[in-house]
């Protein structure tokens, strides 16, 4: 077993750099243009300027906060202790799971599908380790728990955005002087999303920089930055120069021009906590067959990650995104349902809080699937007309085959790999 390691040792080590490379591009393709889609779908930022916010701050999450350590087997899915007498099988299976799991987000990208990068990632796993040492090596309640998320997670996400986008119908769109109350209430949107997002970030970004806060200082944190940030927002809506003596149509503008500013403050956030997050998913296999072919088949419960890993994902996600994301983008932003800011600020901040209230309750989440259930949403307040149906049946389809896809493909690329290096 050892003398595949010393005589293939580099070869493996490559493929998997450039199967992980393939992995982060889908990655960006897809998950990256969902946190985006909101803000272009509501024209309150374009496509180029998508592009460069989401570089920068996915990079940023990526690359400062992807973490220095990453767990070898993701998200606990298999049992490593199975492969300790043929840890080779091991490697060719994050090898081929990296590429089964790559080339479903090409496709799903290239057909506009916003699927879970994560969940593509798991069905891979779970392929190769059923049919490489056995299916008692899976653990099928992490499967269940997936398999669940599908309808819990867009269900909560779309609860919470229904009653963001309602309230704020209620309490500025459905008022005599609609100016003037969004200067009264849009503060408290912006201290939710301030709170929320920082939250986030706080959660899923900086504890990979061993910024690791408690429960109740994270919260506290996150309030007392809620609060800079509708004090801020005050401030500036106040100093915006609009007539409150203007046509309601002419309000109804400026008051989206307020949520447009918000929706573009909380994509970056998001974006940086997916960054820090979901590199995880591309580079996490590469850890673990870097580490043990480097080990000589020694199989160790947490991989350091090599220099170039990290820089690996983050550029890997940037060039996904800047190249193909265009499509994803279309289906979240335009496709579902028509928004405004105002509706895509409700969407992006219901998102977060399904991240935060997940995140604390160990739920199983996507990114992608919450943002799905937010947009739809946004779009049953305005009743069922408003949803593009077809659009999203095709969506639902594309989930419920991204696990079968990926563990698919990941065991056809495995037995052909075992053919090639033997063992």
């Amino acid at each position: 077993m050892v003398d595949i390691f010393v005589t293939y040792g580099p070869w493996l080590i490559g493929l998997a750099a450039v199967f992980g490379f393939l992995m982060a591009w889908g990655i960006g393709a897809n998950d990256v243009a969902n946190a985006m889609g909101t803000s272009v779908g509501s024209n309150a930022i374009t496509i180029k300027q998508a592009i460069i916010i989401a570089m920068i701050f996915e990079f940023a999450g990526a690359f400062l906060a992807g973490g220095e350590v990453t767990n070898t087997i993701r998200s606990g899915i298999i049992d490593s202790s199975y492969f300790n007498d043929v840890p080779h099988l091991l490697v060719y299976g994050m090898i081929s799971a990296l590429l089964a799991a790559g080339i479903w987000l090409v496709v799903a990208s290239a057909l506009g599908w916003p699927v879970s990068t994560t969940h593509s990632i798991i069905g891979a796993i779970i392929g190769f380790a059923a049919v490489g040492v056995g299916t008692e090596a899976v653990a099928w309640g992490k499967v269940t728990g997936i398999v669940g998320s599908w309808v819990v997670t867009p269900a909560i996400s779309g609860f919470i955005a229904f009653l963001i986008f309602q309230s704020a119908q209620k309490l500025i769109f459905d008022t005599d002087n609609p100016l003037e109350n969004s200067k009264r209430y849009v503060p408290m949107y912006m201290f939710f999303a301030g709170f929320m997002m920082s939250l986030v970030t706080i959660d899923k970004g900086l504890v990979h920089v061993g910024l690791d806060f408690t429960t109740a200082q994270s919260y506290g944190l996150a309030a007392a930055i809620g609060v800079v940030v509708a004090i801020v927002g005050k401030f500036f809506i106040s100093r915006l120069k609009m007539s409150d003596k203007a046509d309601r149509h002419t309000q109804f503008a400026n008051v989206e021009k307020v949520f447009a500013i918000m929706m573009v403050m909380s994509a970056c956030c998001m974006a940086f906590a997916h960054g820090s997050n979901d590199v995880a998913n591309a580079i996490g296999p590469v850890a673990s067959v870097v580490s043990t072919v480097n080990n000589h088949g020694e199989i160790v419960a947490k991989a350091h990650l090599d220099w170039w890993i990290l820089p690996l994902g983050a550029f890997g996600i940037v060039s996904g995104l800047a190249l193909f994301g265009k499509r994803v983008m279309q289906t979240i932003g335009k496709n579902i349902t028509h928004l405004t800011p105002s509706r895509g600020f409700a969407a992006e901040l219901a998102a977060a809080s399904t991240v935060v209230i997940a995140s604390g309750t160990g739920l199983p989440i996507s990114t992608t699937q919450t943002l799905v259930g937010a947009v739809l949403g946004v779009g049953m307040a305005r009743g069922i007309a408003a949803i593009n149906i077809g659009v999203v049946r095709n969506i639902v389809v594309s989930w419920v085959v991204t696990l079968p896809a990926g563990a698919g493909l990941a065991i056809v690329f495995f037995y052909i790999i075992r053919a090639v290096f033997g063992g």
